[in-house]
């Protein structure tokens, strides 16, 4: 027989011909075998973020040393994908249009087999996953630079939409526009302008940043203006705009925190995380109790965010995350103890800690 080594460019051709031919085999009994597990769920539950945690990383667990572990996990991003459609269709809201952040991060996460459905708003976001017109969501939580997204946590205040999942997307920034020499005017989304200010100050000092609702929307704008540049992801350049400068964010660590909103809370049995929504009494301190609570229970807040209460003056609402699943009954009392101390608590959410994704 011959070696690997002493193949000849024909015979290793139909040697992977002969493995593409098995592998699609496969795929077929994988998807027969996944539609069977949809007509078995009782719930009618598709997304389950922690068992597809589960598949990923046993998989990327298994030996192997010729394929990266990030191909094989946008190799298996597309089977979930395809395995969660073919079970029910899953129709996902997010703030478009095409080629925004939140989009990438919906393709990352959910896949292309997934229908993802473009909303003018956050606030049409969440009205499509509270009415059912989409089973899903995926909104911008918190960025690493900049902190949260206010109009996210306002917009849980006022729709009962759980958070499912999390995913964590890097956001590289590019300036698209005709010619930097006749760049007068800069438009893109206000997080976007403030996390390229120090770029936007040396190398545009003169140019006049104007705030747009997305960064799909700022690449629109230019398209026939040569005095004008948007900043967003490269793929909106299309072909009409150049991409005059990449990776222009001040920090080249730039991530920010997706969370997937649904209409029912998550059904896993093992959950590392917990969001909490709550106001407090007015009195001296209410909210130190809740964070004794907290620590005598063994539990760490990863995040403590107030808000003003918009219904009424100088009252503010407490956003926090908690690094283990309240929902688990050896918490109950612990929660029940922590809602004692609240004016109002809710729970936002217990679910599986995201991947950190670096779409290109």
């Amino acid at each position: 027989m011959n070696t690997e080594s002493a193949l000849t460019l024909e015979e290793l051709r139909q040697r992977i011909d002969a493995v593409d031919e098995a592998i699609v085999a496969l795929l077929h009994e994988r998807a027969s075998l996944s539609r069977q597990v949809g007509q078995r769920k009782k719930d009618g539950v598709i997304f389950h973020p922690f068992r597809e945690k589960e598949v990923l990383e046993r998989l990327l667990s298994l030996p192997g040393e010729h394929l990266p572990k990030e191909h094989l996990r946008a190799i298996y991003r597309e089977i979930l994908s395809s395995s969660r459609s073919l079970q029910a269709p899953q129709t996902v809201a997010y703030l478009g249009p095409e080629g925004t952040f939140s989009h990438r991060a919906a393709l990352e996460y959910f896949g292309h087999s997934a229908e993802l459905l473009p909303q003018p708003s956050l606030e049409a976001v969440f009205r499509a996953v509270a009415t059912d017109t989409c089973r899903l969501g995926i909104v911008p939580l918190e960025n690493s630079l900049h902190g949260s997204v206010a109009e996210t946590l306002d917009l849980f205040l006022h729709h009962d939409t759980p958070i499912l999942a999390e995913v964590f997307c890097r956001v590289r920034h590019a300036l698209l526009g005709h010619r930097m020499e006749t760049v007068r005017r800069v438009l893109s989304h206000p997080q976007a302008l403030a996390q390229c200010a120090q770029w936007l100050r040396t190398h545009l000092p003169h140019a006049q940043l104007m705030a747009v609702e997305s960064t799909a929307a700022a690449a629109r704008a230019v398209h026939d203006d040569p005095e004008a540049a948007a900043i967003g992801h490269p793929g909106l350049a299309g072909p009409t705009l150049a991409v005059l400068a990449t990776d222009i964010q001040d920090l080249a660590d730039n991530w920010t925190r997706f969370a997937i909103i649904g209409r029912e809370p998550g059904t896993a049995a093992q959950r590392d995380k917990t969001s909490l929504l709550l106001t407090l009494p007015d009195r001296p301190g209410a909210l130190a109790a809740v964070l004794r609570i907290l620590a005598e229970a063994g539990l760490n807040l990863a995040k403590l965010e107030s808000r003003p209460l918009r219904a009424e003056k100088w009252k503010y609402i407490f956003f926090m995350d908690v690094e283990s699943d309240l929902g688990a009954e050896k918490y109950a009392q612990t929660l029940r103890q922590v809602a004692e101390c609240c004016h109002s608590l809710r729970v936002l959410g217990s679910y599986p800690a995201g991947p950190h994704l670096d779409p290109l």
